[in-house]
């Protein structure tokens, strides 16, 4: 026996925010909605209702890519292409600062394309998400540059990396996403893998999951997995391409902690409210409503009209149901 949640989207206009690409997507200890996005003010704050709060950031960020609340209400704020976390309390001011601004570490490729990273390295090299342990310990999926993940603990100390280029167990092509569960259980999305690899916070592999689509994003609420997947009709190899119709579609996936699948969000048609172009970024609520961010146009680009729908959307849970 297993439970099914369901969720009906519940359209939210965000305070009529710019919201075309959305690289993450956040909830702090007051239950406010941070997003991640790519703009003048890459910070936006709104209330559960969706009324803007706040833009704030302008000029913290050269490549915003992931962000986390820690237990001390602070976000964490990833940065790619100046290969640094920032820790920021709620009044917006820089408490910590993981990576050196703007050195890469030596990982063979100083690109940031994934195909060439020859060996695990030092942090960072275009590091993607972070995450959050119960202790308030800090896990950072190092990706486009590197193939590792590190933890630091929660005063920005280094405590452990692990991880090499390639498909083995243990193994990495391109770590995209990351979260903690609350026994401390390390889950990366192996994003070119196409798998969510388990960790214990030794670095020790527990599992794998296979057949996930591209994941980039993973929340772990209420001892639920949920997995926002790329799938394959957006950004192969930072390359925008329309469906054509083959191969999976980007959708959100809800796990057991035993990885049998719960419940499915999204459809074959981008364009419809409640569907994914690119599902990058997901969060959970403490009602336990779905935030997923999308990220749809590689850098320089511009979004057509016709794909003007805002890149944050909100799903209200319904209920649960018991099943066989």
């Amino acid at each position: 026996m297993h439970s099914v949640v369901r969720y009906q989207f519940e359209a939210i206009d965000f305070g009529n925010a710019p919201l075309s690409d959305v690289a993450d997507v956040a909830v702090d200890l007051r239950g406010n909605i941070h997003a991640l996005v790519r703009g003048e003010y890459p910070l936006l704050t709104f209330d559960a209702n969706g009324r803007l709060l706040r833009r704030w950031g302008r000029k913290l960020l050269a490549n915003p890519h992931g962000l986390a609340v820690d237990p001390r209400d602070r976000l964490l704020a990833v940065d790619g292409a100046r290969h640094v976390v920032l820790g920021m309390n709620p009044e917006g001011h820089v408490e910590l600062c993981l990576g050196t601004p703007g050195v890469a570490s030596d990982s063979g490729t100083t690109t940031g394309n994934f195909k060439l990273v020859r060996r695990g390295a030092a942090p960072f090299n275009c590091p993607t998400k972070v995450a959050v342990g119960p202790g308030g310990e800090i896990f950072v999926s190092d990706g486009y540059g590197n193939a590792r993940v590190h933890r630091f603990s929660a005063e920005g100390r280094l405590i452990a990396s692990w991880g090499e280029p390639g498909t083995g167990p243990g193994q990495f092509n391109l770590p995209h996403g990351i979260a903690i569960d609350d026994v401390g259980l390390v889950y990366v999305a192996d994003r070119e893998n196409e798998r969510i690899q388990v960790f214990d916070a030794r670095g020790r592999l527990q599992e794998i999951w296979n057949d996930i689509h591209r994941p980039a994003a993973i929340c772990i609420k209420d001892g639920m997995v949920f997995v926002a997947e790329l799938g394959r009709r957006m950004y192969i190899d930072n390359v925008l391409f329309q469906p054509d119709g083959t191969g999976p579609y980007s959708q959100v996936r809800i796990f057991d902690r035993a990885g049998i699948p719960l419940c499915c969000l999204g459809g074959p048609d981008p364009r419809e409210p409640g569907s994914f172009y690119a599902a990058h970024s997901i969060c959970v609520d403490g009602q336990g409503s779905i935030y997923v961010g999308e990220v749809r146009w590689p850098e320089g680009e511009s979004p057509r009209p016709l794909d003007l729908r805002p890149s944050l959307q909100k799903f209200r849970k319904m209920k649960s149901l018991a099943a066989g």
